[in-house]
């Protein structure tokens, strides 16, 4: 096994260690009569949404309490609904691999997400962070969230490398600014296939 070129991974979680979040948020819509996009657009477009988005990623309030005041502006349940909005997301096993195989020849991994509380969904439950990660960094932990580079200091220090020793992947072209910024090296996420040749690149080792 080669030695790694660069000996940290940041990765996002959401539709990076996931299935693409869209397809579940659609999915969740088919089945509640919305149309297509009507969650994405309240979580991101309409301003009340919005903000209480962005209160949610920064742990100012619950799940539980996001839950009941966003249901009203999609007409629907407040019932989980964060968890049946994300009810089809899923590990996505090829990035997954991916991952540990970094781990395995030598790189550092954290995770870096703008979180979304754990009760009553954990969106985290099922992909085993605490053996895929050397650390974990939720927005919800620290009031701050992507794409604040504050953020990104934490995910560094987190696992001990310098900016420049590390590669930060997200599916969000906004997210990679600060990072490279910063002098992190960055990869935008699409898909498995596009993304690892990218991330071995990067890296300088194989991920297979």
């Amino acid at each position: 096994m080669p030695t790694p070129q660069r000996h940290g991974l940041i990765l996002d979680f959401g539709g990076v260690l996931t299935t693409p979040v869209a397809d579940s948020t659609r999915a969740f819509c088919h089945r509640e009569g919305l149309a297509p996009d009507a969650f994405l657009d309240i979580i991101s477009v309409d301003p009340v949404g919005r903000e209480l988005y962005k209160d949610l990623e920064l742990g100012a309030i619950t799940q539980a309490a996001w839950n009941t005041r966003t249901a009203p502006l999609l007409g629907v349940d407040a019932t989980n609904l964060i968890g049946r909005a994300l009810a089809d997301l899923r590990p996505e096993p090829t990035m997954l691999a991916a991952v540990r195989s970094a781990r395995q020849a030598g790189v550092k991994v954290a995770l870096l997400t703008n979180s979304i509380g754990s009760d009553p969904y954990d969106p985290y439950e099922d992909y085993g962070l605490d053996t895929l990660c050397d650390a974990v960094v939720l927005s919800e932990h620290h009031g701050i969230r992507k794409p604040d580079p504050a953020i990104y200091t934490i995910a560094l220090e987190a696992i001990g490398l310098p900016a420049q020793e590390c590669v930060f992947v997200d599916d969000s072209p906004r997210n990679l600014t600060p990072a490279s910024d910063l002098g992190i090296a960055t990869a935008l996420d699409t898909t498995p296939a596009e993304t690892i040749p990218q991330l071995e690149n990067l890296l300088g080792i194989p991920l297979h």
